[in-house]
């Protein structure tokens, strides 16, 4: 009972979150210019963005079947694909148990052991984790300048006025970084022996021990270079989702692939974010991000927002809703096939 009334409670927490952040994002924005804008935007590309989408996803199940393999474990890319759709339809409505549930589906119909199957998740996570930090060091290098802009006038800018001159600013600037670092370590090592006996304390290196597992398990994959290959072309696909959704506003038609890129790294940030399908935190990573490096105006920058993420939240729940019937219907199959 304490456990369903504590998931409950996560639930709601996590889905407050996520309309919190979706207020800040359509805070001060005109819905109804909004409105228009998406209702305004060319259909065409944002139905050719969906069909990408859709590839992407069954790269990821491609990919995912090489890490399954590795556990002598004969998968096909159908249901792999299936329980990848369901994996993300379950997200939609509790957050990260899609995981589980996209593993447990699998381990069910291959009769595998579960523990194993989540493994290969980690393994996967762990090397999309490292993807995207790569894919982040490329946006902020190629968008240095924008960066620089924004930081300089809305940060920098404020607090180097204050001094007389700039290096003088940086040498403070540094050194009060240095010793924050400096205070943070000696904190962390005077505290050591009281984390060591909480348990979230625990929890949280069992994470970071999973985390360094999962990327020495990458060793084990037998066709290294084709798992790369599904792994840049999968973010390859979700980059491409994003400049196709450029191409249907006409405040954004103009845009570039990189800045595709930069749009993609920030909503994935967003997805981090453990609400109900992202939402709340996607709408309000790009919409920041279009209006404050790219200078979209803010009701654009809105409506574009939305309008991707729930073309992608209507494609999970269609995909994802026939996956689960398809899994079902394989399922019920199979027991047939074991009793005769």
């Amino acid at each position: 009972m304490k456990k369903k009334i504590l998931s409950v409670f996560k639930f709601l927490f996590f889905l407050a979150i996520g309309a919190v952040l979706l207020w800040l994002a359509l805070r001060g924005k005109d819905l109804h210019k909004s409105l228009i804008e998406i209702e305004n935007a060319d259909y065409r590309w944002v139905a050719v963005s969906i069909i990408v989408m859709l590839m992407a996803h069954l790269v990821r199940a491609l990919r995912w079947n090489q890490l399954i393999r590795t556990l002598d474990i004969k998968t096909r890319a159908d249901t792999t694909f299936y329980a990848v759709m369901i994996g993300y339809f379950v997200s939609n409505a509790v957050p990260r148990l899609g995981e589980i549930s996209r593993c447990g589906i699998l381990s069910r119909y291959h009769r595998a052991p579960l523990n194993a199957v989540i493994g290969t998740v980690i393994v996967e996570r762990a090397f999309d984790v490292i993807t995207m930090f790569v894919i982040l060091m490329i946006t902020v290098f190629s968008q240095l300048q924008f960066i620089g802009d924004f930081f300089g006038k809305t940060i920098l800018d404020p607090i180097t006025t204050r001094f007389s001159s700039n290096t003088s600013a940086m040498l403070i600037l540094g050194g009060g970084f240095l010793l924050f670092c400096i205070i943070c370590f000696v904190v962390y090592r005077l505290s050591l022996p009281r984390l060591r006996k909480l348990k979230l304390f625990h929890k949280i290196l069992d994470i970071i021990k999973g985390f360094w597992e999962g990327v020495k398990a990458i060793k084990k994959i037998k066709h290294k270079y084709l798992f790369l290959f599904y792994s840049i072309l999968m973010w390859f696909l979700y980059t491409l989702t994003i400049y196709f959704c450029f191409l249907s506003m006409s405040a954004t038609k103009d845009m570039a692939f990189i800045d595709a890129l930069t749009i993609m790294a920030m909503g994935s940030i967003g997805t981090l974010v453990p609400t109900p399908g992202g939402i709340g935190a996607y709408q309000y990573f790009v919409t920041i991000t279009l209006i404050a490096l790219f200078a979209v105006e803010k009701n654009t920058a809105s409506a574009f927002a939305n309008m991707v993420y729930f073309s992608q939240w209507f494609l999970v729940i269609i995909v994802g809703g026939l996956s689960w019937a398809m899994m079902v219907v394989l399922q019920k199959k199979v027991k047939k096939d074991e009793n005769n």
